[in-house]
């Protein structure tokens, strides 16, 4: 039995993303015949129809979306394939998927990877901004090999949670707003603030410890990027309730005020990567430099 040719799977997505077969045949650099010639063929490895083909666009069956659903995988592993044999071959250790969820510090990101180039310059990090539940989800599915996630998460037979930090959670504020030494929710509860997305553990924090003073208030805005959520104070728009050290870089600043909160409010973070990844020098690597930025409560 032949196997599936990958060429004419990735003319098929092509012309399922542009829709036409001359648009795919000018993506791909192939001629309006050899792009004809990929689909015929596919269609008889296949025995099914998988195009129909209208008058102004292509529209795929049912069965040419299964196959462009399960192809665009294909293609994915393939690259990933060649790149590995070609970072072997090169001395390069490898590259590390790491997801990131929307609460960890934009100023750590950096310093941990500027560690990671100066201790293991052969490893390579493709960082994914994805929730905890998903990243929990796709480190048991192979997709990513290590993940910084909101903890506590439940427990997996396959997947190593590694407890990392655990941040006292500030306020940053206008400087122009006459607040108490600490902040309480009393306080802060008429005020304008801001928060992360609803659905994340940041704006679970943060509605319960609201909730434990009998308070229930909605954020004045809501967004997914820490650096995004500093500029509405230091624009004097709203409070926003951040881990300390994602604010340590505001603290001389003339515009901005940090106080801290009472009561005393934490943001546990995790390590988590597959446990039958530990052999994975390059992972290793990424592991050993997140070790390196552990903060215990």
């Amino acid at each position: 039995m032949r196997n599936l040719n990958l060429d004419q799977v990735q003319t098929l997505v092509a012309i399922a993303d542009l829709g036409t077969f001359a648009a795919a045949a000018q993506a791909l650099h192939l001629s309006p015949p050899a792009i004809s010639l990929h689909i015929k063929e596919l269609e008889a490895r296949m025995d099914t129809a998988l195009l129909l083909r209208g008058r102004r666009q292509a529209v795929l069956t049912a069965a040419g979306e299964v196959l462009v659903a399960h192809g665009r995988q294909l293609l994915d592993a393939s690259d990933e394939l060649i790149d590995l044999v070609q970072r072997r071959a090169s001395g390069r250790e490898g590259l590390v998927k790491v997801g990131v969820s929307a609460g960890v510090s934009t100023r750590l990101l950096p310093m941990m990877l500027e560690q990671l180039s100066q201790r293991s310059p052969g490893v390579e990090v493709k960082l994914e901004a994805v929730g905890s539940a998903e990243a929990m989800q796709r480190l048991r599915a192979g997709s990513l090999d290590v993940a910084i996630v909101a903890s506590p998460q439940p427990s997996s037979a396959e997947i190593v949670l590694t407890p990392w930090r655990n941040d006292p959670m500030v306020v940053l504020l206008p400087a122009a707003w006459k607040a108490p030494k600490r902040v309480t929710p009393d306080w802060l509860a008429d005020k304008r603030w801001a928060s992360f997305a609803p659905a994340t553990q940041m704006h679970g924090l943060i509605a319960g410890w609201f909730g434990q003073a009998g308070h229930h208030p909605r954020p004045f805005l809501t967004l997914s990027y820490p650096g995004a959520l500093k500029s509405l104070a230091a624009a004097s728009q709203s409070a926003v309730i951040l881990p300390l050290e994602e604010v340590e870089d505001q603290l001389q600043l003339p515009g901005v005020q940090v106080r801290h909160l009472s009561p005393r409010l934490m943001r546990p973070m995790a390590v988590a990567h597959r446990r039958d990844g530990s052999h994975n020098p390059a992972a290793a690597a990424v592991l050993e430099v997140l070790a390196a930025f552990a903060l215990p409560g």
